[in-house]
């Protein structure tokens, strides 16, 4: 059975949860509540929880104020925030579970079900760890990425992705040390996530670092030819913007 906390400011939020899980969930317990950092910490410490529901923003700090006076992090967290833009972007780098403010829920019942079924305690601890690692990081050239592969969890430095292609559902990322993860993720979300950190959607199907980009060729309708060789397609549309860009390397 799989020992859950609520650790949320409001009152409401925190019996709304709890009456969902009891109503919804099974083989799920629901061990105690806490409203701050400090009685958070002591719930924690006394009750030994495998899943935490956790509020970023409290009375007293804040839920990474929480995480640094936990001597260990042997639970899982799901990360609860009204705070979409920042924190959401930062949970997908991560691969990091989070619900939004107000909660709805059936994404609690599914965020909780999907914790139940793939509970692995190591890989979470690599989520955490890239999600801190990144918060402390100012530069963009220091953001990491988890790709969760079906065999595997790869925690990739952006700047070592060279190009990402569309398989279908899936993603394949082409990793400046040869390897090759596919992601089961469309590549519109990674272009939202990576487009900031100068990343260009050249086609339908494929992703460029615009670091890699050595020369744009007029075969086959437009190509980009990266500085591993690799001969990416670009679309009609995409062509002049790809060429003003070359232009202002």
């Amino acid at each position: 059975m799989l020992k859950i906390a609520i650790v949320d400011d409001e009152q409401r939020t925190r019996k709304m949860i709890a009456s969902i899980i009891q109503a919804e969930i099974n083989d799920i317990e629901v061990i105690g509540e806490a409203e701050n950092c400090s009685s958070a910490h002591q719930l924690i410490k006394s009750k030994k929880p495998d899943l935490v529901l956790l509020d970023i923003n409290m009375p007293g700090g804040t839920a990474f104020n929480l995480l640094e006076k936990c001597d260990k992090i042997d639970f899982k967290i799901i990360f609860i925030t009204a705070y979409e833009e920042f924190a959401v972007k930062a949970f997908k780098f991560s691969a990091i579970d989070y619900l939004l403010k107000p909660v709805d829920p059936d994404d609690l019942v599914n965020a909780i079900a999907k914790v139940a079924e793939l509970y692995d305690l190591s890989n979470f601890q690599i989520k955490l760890n890239t999600f801190l690692s990144n918060l402390k990081s100012s530069s963009k050239e220091d953001k990491r990425i988890v790709l969760r592969t079906a065999e595997a969890l790869h925690v990739v430095n952006i700047q070592d992705i060279m190009h990402c292609e569309s398989e279908k559902s899936y993603t394949q990322f082409f990793l400046s040390d040869g390897r090759k993860p596919i992601v089961s993720k469309t590549l519109k979300e990674f272009d939202d996530l990576l487009s900031p950190f100068g990343f260009f959607r050249s086609h339908q199907s494929h992703l460029i670092n615009l670091n890699y980009l050595e020369s744009y060729e007029k075969r086959d309708g437009g190509a980009a030819i990266l500085k591993d060789k690799s001969v990416i397609p670009v679309s009609v549309r995409k062509k002049e913007e790809l060429i003003s860009i070359l232009e202002s390397l």
